[in-house]
């Protein structure tokens, strides 16, 4: 069975940080492209960032560029997301994904987890 189990949300001041990670099982994450999107109440979810399965190319939403890094480590079945420099605005829940295509895009992807909040405050 492919889950994938997001963790490491949570409250934080504006300027604050934290790391979200993704562990994956019931598939070889290797095999994939990873990625992260954010839905905040009555939005459209978003993607953020996604990586290569090989972690070589990444790419980034306009909004979190020089504030966001994704990685992955594939030992470990693990993706990560560092968010730096948190604002108001990047509140929202936040989903990992994994899927076989490339692009930041829902339809990129065909595995989602279950999502973990991250609130900023001003």
């Amino acid at each position: 069975q492919v889950q994938l189990r997001e963790s490491g949300g949570g409250a934080v001041q504006s300027g604050g940080s934290l790391r979200l990670s993704c562990a994956v099982s019931g598939f070889t994450a290797s095999a994939y492209c990873m990625g992260w999107f954010r839905q905040a109440p009555g939005k459209e979810r978003q993607g953020v960032s996604c990586i290569s399965w090989s972690g070589g190319t990444t790419d980034y939403a306009d909004s979190v560029k020089g504030r966001f890094t994704i990685s992955r480590d594939n030992t470990k079945n693990t993706m990560y997301l560092q968010m730096n420099s948190l604002k108001p605005e990047d509140t929202a829940m936040y989903y990992c994904a994994a899927g076989r295509r490339w692009g930041l895009t829902k339809s990129a992807f065909d595995y989602w987890g279950q999502g973990t909040q991250v609130v900023v405050s001003s």
